[in-house]
């Protein structure tokens, strides 16, 4: 029996409702686009809202290279708060009124600063992070803490948009793999009084904006999904080589094509496209050589 191929091929950008794990969303899309494969580009935890890009059908292939883009956020928090998970919907560890209630613009802006400039984050305890081969999140509920190496982050902004103690909104733009719970965490205690995520909203994901996204709600059918599918070529935003048709087999067996045939691409990382403008390789050009790092045999089987 020839196996069933999902006919949808692209990216959703998905508006994710608040309470809902990225896993859910996916699964919620899978079910209401019938789409065979899915998946999101990096995770939102349930307390966030915002940009969630779906890759369906073979667009799934593609989704390291969606993943390491920037985002952007906004949070808000609130200070002289602190719980076991950095968020809202933890356990309250403590709590600080009156230190909250002396913290003034300066003081915050300048906290922000410093924190800009961080190069390196220690992940929380209740994240999906494998330590030892077990999630640190089912560690933190078995009442465990481990010690956890930090991470590298990048911040490109970190800028207060209102402060009215104990509420603070702050907008946010970093490096794939950042936790925004743990950058509140680290801001309450430079400010000495503990803050917590109340809640968080992912205003971009690399190209992906707001502005692109849709209400899960909105996918309601295959037909619905489509209207709002963006191709794979326009969601990865490379530059692009198409490939004639009779080339495609060359490509699909990995073969060394000529110098002169990629001649007309920049050096770097491009895309080749087929005529009908599906993705159907991720390569590198240096000088004249030219490298595979992704075929996508199911598009190839298609042409």
């Amino acid at each position: 029996m020839k196996k069933r191929r999902d006919e949808l091929n692209g990216v959703l950008v998905i508006d994710k409702p608040r309470g809902l794990t990225s896993w859910a969303v996916v699964e919620d899309v899978r079910r209401r686009a019938e789409i065979i494969t899915a998946g999101h580009t990096g995770t939102l935890d349930p307390l966030a809202t915002g940009v969630l890009p779906v890759c369906v059908g073979t667009a799934t292939k593609l989704v390291q290279w969606l993943t390491a883009e920037d985002k952007a956020y906004e949070a808000e928090l609130e200070l002289g708060l602190d719980t076991d998970s950095h968020d809202i919907d933890g356990t309250v560890v403590n709590r600080d009124a009156a230190g909250a209630a002396a913290i003034g613009r300066g003081e915050m802006v300048a906290a922000l600063s410093a924190l800009a400039r961080t190069t390196e984050q220690v992940p929380p305890m209740h994240s999906a992070i494998k330590q030892g081969g077990v999630r640190l999140h089912e560690m933190a509920r078995a009442g465990v803490e481990v010690d956890r190496a930090p991470r590298p982050v990048r911040f490109v902004r970190l800028e207060l948009l209102e402060l009215s103690p104990p509420r603070v909104r702050i907008a946010i733009t970093c490096s794939k793999g950042t936790y925004v719970r743990s950058l509140v965490r680290d801001l309450g205690a430079r400010l000495g009084c503990g803050a917590t995520l109340t809640a968080l909203q992912r205003t971009s994901s690399g190209r992906f904006h707001l502005g692109d996204a849709v209400p899960l709600e909105g996918i309601t059918s295959p037909m619905s999904a489509r209207a709002r599918l963006i191709p794979s070529a326009r969601a990865m935003g490379l530059p692009s080589l198409t490939i004639p048709a009779g080339r495609v087999r060359d490509v699909r067996d990995g073969r060394r094509l000529e110098p002169a045939f990629f001649a007309g691409v920049a050096q770097g990382t491009f895309q080749m496209v087929s005529e009908s403008g599906e993705v159907i390789a991720i390569c590198e050009r240096d000088g004249t050589t030219l490298r595979y790092h992704r075929v996508l045999m199911e598009t190839l089987a298609l042409q």
